[in-house]
């Protein structure tokens, strides 16, 4: 079963008075349990590409369907919901909020996903290592629990 499939996607930035084609005319299919690598030189539209998977950015032209739903030209709050809902992005950087601990920021799209306040706090803290179990940091850096990059 066809979880993902574009046809003809495209991606198009204007930058004065010249358009810059980061993405032309991609047609792929990924079935359910697929694994797949998106590789290319430096420039190719890799991140692009992968940015209108992950419902972040929208084509210019074409067509994208996930999990059957035609997702191109949906708005933002809907996209927004689409990602909460079925997809997995793994950042090259973390993009964690930096002014909230490692637990609120793994309980903040649960908020998003709907649920309520108690059942995502129990949540996070299953997932989240209490901070004196983390090893190679300092004991204050253990008791911030801020989420930084290390």
């Amino acid at each position: 079963m066809t979880l993902m499939a574009t046809e003809g996607l495209v991606k198009d930035y204007r930058l004065g008075a010249h358009t810059i084609h980061a993405v032309r005319g991609v047609s792929v299919r990924i079935g359910r349990g697929e694994f797949v690598a998106v590789m290319g030189p430096s420039g190719s539209g890799k991140s692009t590409f992968m940015h209108i998977l992950g419902c972040l950015d929208t084509p210019t032209a074409g067509r994208y369907v996930l999990d059957g739903e035609d997702v191109a030209g949906l708005s933002r709050d809907d996209l927004g919901r689409i990602r909460n809902a079925k997809i997995g992005f793994v950042f090259q950087t973390f993009n964690l909020l930096p002014r909230t601990s490692a637990l609120e920021n793994v309980e903040l799209p649960l908020h998003y996903g709907g649920l309520a306040a108690r059942a995502a706090r129990a949540r996070a803290r299953s997932r989240v290592p209490p901070p004196e179990s983390t090893l190679g940091r300092s004991a204050t850096a253990r008791r911030d629990r801020t989420g930084a990059r290390q």
